[in-house]
């Protein structure tokens, strides 16, 4: 889990010390109850992408952190929802598939269900890692509920990877019950064609287009 493995020092006034000596180390069990993602969208189509991550140990996660990338390990581009396009003519390889709706990603707390959603506050600061977004200290049993809010830009075929630690400087790591790393992924497609859509007696906009 390079994305989230890395190690760095505190350098205000000069010096301190490193970040990582506060991490503990060990394993972590972690279950992910839910994930979510349309395997099928349209260009303009907004998306939620979900996961419920339970830490299913006895100890408190330290700090969970997940990181998303979109497209292989070899060639992942800056943000977690962009492609790298190997392209020598162009000055900025890096190319959005989807763009993240703003104070994105969000938690589903009590009292916050997907309808009302947009009115919840932000949550999953980003980390000095471009793709990857810390929730904080997870207690035994509990678990986060997270929505990433995504408008697809770009049509094609598209991998998007999700991994999960424990912390942020690789010493605390986030497992399954046998001990592998915890990460999946989502095949989505995205295709040209508009949605349809109508105008109601309302007079909005609806994908409802049926008596």
């Amino acid at each position: 889990m390079a994305a989230v493995a890395l190690t760095s020092s505190v350098s205000a006034c000069g010096g301190g010390e490193r970040q990582d000596v506060t991490e503990p180390s060990g394993n972590f069990p972690v279950q992910v109850t839910k994930a979510k993602f349309p395997d099928r969208q349209r260009l303009a189509e907004t998306s939620d992408l979900e996961l419920a991550i339970k830490n299913a140990g006895d100890q408190t996660i330290p700090d969970l952190a997940v990181t998303i990338y979109t497209g292989d390990t070899n060639t992942k581009a800056a943000g977690s929802f962009n492609v790298r396009l190997n392209e020598s003519n162009l000055a900025n390889p890096n190319r959005p598939v989807w763009i993240l709706e703003n104070r994105y990603p969000k938690l589903l707390t009590p009292g916050v269900t997907a309808k009302n959603l947009a009115r919840a506050p932000t949550a999953g600061a980003a980390a000095a890692q471009t793709d990857t977004f810390q929730f904080g200290a997870v207690p035994p049993g509990e678990r986060k509920d997270i929505d990433w809010r995504v408008t697809a830009v770009r049509a094609g075929t598209y991998t998007v990877h999700y991994e999960v630690a424990a912390g942020l400087q690789g010493k605390a790591k986030a497992v399954t019950a046998d001990g592998s790393p915890v990460k999946g992924e989502f095949v989505v497609t995205i295709t040209s064609k508009p949605p349809q859509t109508c105008v109601n007696g309302k007079g909005e906009v609806t994908p409802r287009c049926g008596p």
